[in-house]
């Protein structure tokens, strides 16, 4: 592991990785997690850029990252925003539209996802050309910090009903922090139809579908420090309907 961080293999550096970072209200966040993307690939010495896909924050996110490409340059910051908020899934198919990386990293832009462990997860897509790598909160070492007692409920009762109902192979589904080839991801986006929490679970279900291979990388997941979760009863009902769905079509 620590010869991938300071001296990677020159097929390495043909390889570039897109970070996707989409963004609502996150201007308290937003500086830390990019400093933190830029130390963990620059100590790796993997190729980068991170793409920040702002939904209009009325929080002054989109001035926030104007700052930060301006400290960091216009090459590893690209701000690509939009007029208001549409969903995490087309944010990711904006974001892929101007992505000049081989490899897609999707994250979280609130300090939930640690980029320490993106080394980790490129790590094990060379080791088994896996086709994309997800994050685990519920294997191996993985946890959840921070969470009250409802929240983590929910969760892995999220969780558990997906693996009841979908039998994915996969043991955390509804996390959002992975790595994937750019391809694999442009044709999961095309197939996936689910908005907001049930699109990340279908998108491992439909990974499975289409026999790509998927690698998990044990994380811990820490709470926001900044912010309000957007985790509301609506995004719950969602997820239920969403998850019967996929039940009754997959």
């Amino acid at each position: 592991m620590a010869s991938r961080k300071t001296s990677p293999p020159n097929r390495d550096k043909e390889d570039k990785y897109s970070v996707l970072l989409p963004t609502y209200n996150e201007r308290e966040n937003l500086p830390l997690i990019i400093w933190l993307l830029v130390k963990y690939f620059g100590e790796s010495g993997y190729n980068y850029e991170i793409i920040v896909i702002d939904d209009g924050s009325p929080d002054g996110t989109l001035e926030v990252a104007e700052q930060l490409q301006k400290i960091y340059g216009g090459d590893k910051i690209i701000l690509r925003p939009r007029a208001k908020k549409l969903g995490l899934g087309t944010a990711y198919v904006h974001g892929i539209k101007h992505a000049t990386g081989n490899f897609i990293i999707i994250m979280d832009a609130d300090l939930s996802h640690h980029p320490k462990f993106i080394p980790e997860f490129i790590a094990m897509q060379k080791e088994g050309d896996y086709d994309l790598v997800s994050g685990t909160r519920y294997g191996g070492n993985g946890g959840v910090y921070g969470w009250d007692l409802r929240r983590k409920l929910i969760s892995r009762g999220a969780n558990f009903l997906t693996q009841v109902l979908l039998r994915p192979a996969a043991s955390d589904l509804t996390g959002s922090f992975r790595l994937y080839k750019k391809k694999v991801l442009e044709s999961l986006v095309e197939r996936c139809v689910s908005k907001g929490y049930v699109f990340q679970m279908e998108m491992i279900v439909r990974a499975r579908q289409l026999n790509y291979s998927i690698g998990e990388v044990p994380i811990t997941f820490v709470d926001r420090v900044y912010g309000e979760s957007k985790l509301g009863g609506n995004e719950i009902v969602s997820f239920v309907k969403g998850l019967i769905t996929l039940f009754a079509t997959t």
